[in-house]
């Protein structure tokens, strides 16, 4: 009998620095997001904030899994004061 193997689809942040740290939600691009890769609540609370937006978005396939990539870049003061 064959046997069915089960494809594993994983979604990832990378962080400018090449971290990468797996999630278990959807992004898209330009969506600013928190230091662990959720949607930031705006505006923003504070100026002393880290925020990224995400700038692009990979997918790679092999034969077990999928794997999602969403780039991070963090924002600049200039860029945070848009979001206060």
């Amino acid at each position: 009998m064959a046997q069915i193997k089960m494809r594993e689809n994983v979604i990832e942040i990378v962080y400018p620095e090449g971290d990468r740290q797996q999630i278990g939600h959807l992004l898209s691009v330009n969506q600013v997001v928190d230091i662990n890769g959720y949607p930031a609540a705006l505006p923003l609370k504070s100026i002393k904030t880290i925020a990224y937006r995400v700038y692009k978005k990979t997918t790679r396939e092999d034969r077990n899994e999928t794997v999602t990539s969403y780039y991070l870049e963090q924002l600049t003061l200039g860029e945070l004061e848009e979001y206060l």
